[in-house]
């Protein structure tokens, strides 16, 4: 890869956007480029490095699509398995056809406690439901249970946090296990992550970014009122670069799934927002031109959290762009990938 260009336009785009954070790629398991710009924290100007952690919003719904197939593995259910046959709810208003399936490709129709399509400011979430309490999956129940259907199941894709809420409590009520104890040792630990988690916002451990807001006057703040005090199955792991290029590895060696499992957590089951060239499979985004699979990635956006990162099956090239900013990772992102694209 002619990794000299990438270097040269990537800095250019950091200096002129003032990235914070940290990128990462690799070929065949080989390190070609890291770099680390601005503060994981500003206060007491502690600088980004190749072992922060980063939060990465909902970049973690792959964790939770593949924990939930290696439930399906373990014969304990199927992607066919009605939602309530694994959670007594009360649903009131969910229809009763919903199955694992389409909550894993966002098709279920339910509501959303944060619906991207008419939401723009997830700080608003935490007015009457204050963040601090915002500590287990089943804290977040109240903000949709109750509420009416949006579409019908299998409509059409609509992205939905709650659905992969609803997931998490599937791993819960399966495996007896906390989510995030599940992600730690079945999905972090197979993959050789040292330093991912779901930490508390009020008890982050050492070298782990705190994200910022910036204003257009110069201001800043920190996201800690921002954002649910811990995330969960539909979001808010931190890793960095390094743990999560381990799990783009063990996930393409079925180090976490088997071979025909993987494949069908890769498969494109549904078109997404009109682009007829981008699909979504079980927690990923794909894109395919021309039948063939051109990138599988991953992506996260909250308030002071931007990240993407994405695997190239016809190179086998990895990309991780963490950011501690609301915004940025996804432009130094664009600079990597037309390179690798066009090599």
């Amino acid at each position: 890869m002619k990794m000299s260009t990438v270097n040269g336009n990537v800095k250019v785009i950091m200096k002129e956007i003032d990235f914070s954070g940290t990128i990462l790629v690799k070929q065949h398991d080989q390190l070609l480029q890291q770099f680390s710009y601005g503060y994981a924290n500003r206060t007491h100007e502690v600088l980004n490095n190749a072992q922060t952690r980063f939060g990465i919003a909902s970049g973690c719904k792959l964790f939770t699509a593949i924990a939930i197939c290696q439930l399906v593995e373990k014969g304990q259910l199927s992607f066919e398995t009605k939602l309530t046959e694994m959670l007594t709810g009360p649903f009131p208003y969910f229809d009763p056809t919903i199955t694992i399936h389409h909550l894993l490709t966002h098709t279920a129709g339910i509501p959303d406690y944060f619906d991207e399509e008419i939401m723009d400011d997830f700080e608003e979430l935490w007015i009457k439901k204050p963040m601090y309490l915002m500590r287990r999956l089943r804290d977040f129940l109240p903000l949709f249970q109750n509420e009416p259907m949006k579409l019908p199941v299998g409509e059409r894709f609509h992205y939905n946090n709650a659905g992969y809420i609803l997931l998490g409590l599937v791993v819960e009520t399966i495996s007896k296990m906390e989510f995030a104890d599940y992600i730690a040792e079945h999905i972090f630990r197979k993959a050789g992550n040292t330093h991912s988690g779901y930490f508390e916002l009020d008890a982050l451990p050492v070298n782990t970014a705190i994200g910022y807001i910036d204003a257009a006057d110069g201001n800043w703040r920190a996201n800690s009122y921002s954002l649910p005090v811990k995330g969960g199955s539909d979001g808010g792991a931190f890793v960095t670069v390094e743990d999560m290029s381990r799990v783009w590895n063990a996930l393409m060696n079925f180090k976490l799934l088997s071979e025909p499992c993987t494949k069908r957590l890769l498969k494109p089951y549904i078109n997404t927002d009109g682009d007829y060239n981008r699909f979504y499979g079980y927690g990923i985004w794909i894109d395919q031109m021309n039948d063939e699979i051109t990138k599988y990635h991953v992506m996260g956006y909250d308030p002071g959290v931007s990240f993407h990162s994405a695997y190239y099956p016809k190179n086998q090239v990895e990309t991780v762009v963490c950011s501690n900013k609301s915004d940025g990772a996804f432009r130094v992102f664009k600079v990597l990938e037309q390179t690798i694209l066009n090599d």
